[in-house]
């Protein structure tokens, strides 16, 4: 197929065997918006039966950033504006794209080198193989903007553990706190499958991009590498004891217990979060640990209504984003303020 812009912002091309999708919006850490969506959509259209691509990968242009999640601030813009149907239109797409790239027929690879959060992790997590580098930095940190974990992300992250074994106690601390985790804590929980350093990232994309015959995973496993210790593993036992608590101010009680430095600071980050995002996220995980994908992409995108619409959606952008002063006025004051049955409503 060739060189090819279909759009400024993603950027495409074959070489051999495989098919290229470049996140090129470097100014916004490539923020997906609906044209970028839309333009994902049209490459995985072209190779989906294209029989000479075999493989796709996904990678960004930016040296900062794989994808800093979707346009958020936009979203935001258009709730404020009362433009409802277009927020629910661009959710609906992004999630559908999650969809697609978990169910496409070919390998799909995502290659994060920088900061991968909320939206980055739906068109890379979903995919067949994750490579990061020692440049990565994961996160799901929607409670803090008064969101919540979406993209598929009640999903996986009950899904993730040490040993291939899933955790909800894990997913439940990812998600409500939205902790970063870095290549190590990635590879180790299986949100990534492989590090490769970024020095060696070219020179796999060119292998990838050569060998359009070879089998994609073991051309990786020639540039992986061992991450190092991941600190998230030496905080498991610690993780699974307090976000394995039947309530949200349960787990609060336990972190508030804890006499190290590291429940000071979880607790720290849970209580500046937006209390009922972080009760929403609890109860989403929850559900998700038993539900398909399909199941909890509905889920979320039916939440996205009576979130965005909440005033906490708009503040939190707002202290986080727009005015920048990270000091967000929450509609509930604390995590023993929000109802619980109001947010198992939501959840219906």
């Amino acid at each position: 197929m060739g060189d090819s812009r279909s759009e400024q912002s993603v950027l495409t091309r074959t070489a051999n065997r495989t098919g290229v999708i470049s996140l090129n919006r470097p100014a916004a850490l490539n923020a997906l918006d609906t044209s970028m969506i839309q333009a994902i959509n049209v490459a995985l259209d072209s190779w989906m039966h294209d029989t000479s691509v075999s493989r796709v990968v996904i990678r960004s242009t930016s040296p900062k950033a794989f994808c800093a999640g979707g346009d958020i601030r936009a979203i935001r813009d258009a709730v404020l504006t009362g433009q409802h149907d277009a927020a629910h239109e661009f959710f609906r797409l992004e999630y559908d794209l999650n969809e697609r790239i978990a169910t496409f027929p070919k390998p799909i690879i995502a290659l994060i080198d920088g900061a991968a959060m909320g939206g980055g992790l739906g068109v890379s997590v979903h995919g067949s193989l994750r490579v990061v580098t020692e440049n990565a930095v994961c996160a799901m940190p929607e409670t803090a903007i008064g969101f919540f974990p979406d993209i598929g992300a009640s999903y996986f992250l009950p899904r993730l553990g040490l040993n291939g074994t899933g955790s909800v106690a894990l997913g439940k601390y990812l998600g409500m706190t939205g902790a970063r985790l870095d290549a190590a804590d990635a590879v180790t929980c299986g949100l990534a499958t492989h590090f490769v350093r970024s020095e060696r990232l070219a020179d796999l994309l060119a292998a990838l991009e050569d060998e359009g015959e070879a089998d994609a995973a073991a051309i990786i496993e020639s540039f992986a590498s061992d991450p190092g210790p991941s600190a998230l593993a030496s905080h498991m036992e610690t993780i699974e004891e307090c976000f394995s608590a039947g309530t949200v101010t349960e787990m609060e009680d336990c972190l508030a217990n804890g006499r190290s430095e590291w429940h000071a600071q979880v607790l720290a980050t849970l209580r500046k979060a937006s209390p009922r995002s972080v009760c929403i996220t609890m109860r989403l995980i929850e559900r998700g640990a038993v539900s398909t994908l399909r199941e909890c992409l509905d889920r979320e995108l039916a939440l996205t209504a009576p979130v965005t619409r909440h005033p906490d959606f708009a503040e939190g952008i707002r202290a986080v984003l727009v005015d920048k002063d990270r000091n967000p006025q929450w509609a509930d004051a604390a995590l023993a303020d929000v109802d619980p049955v109001h947010i198992d409503a939501l959840l219906l």
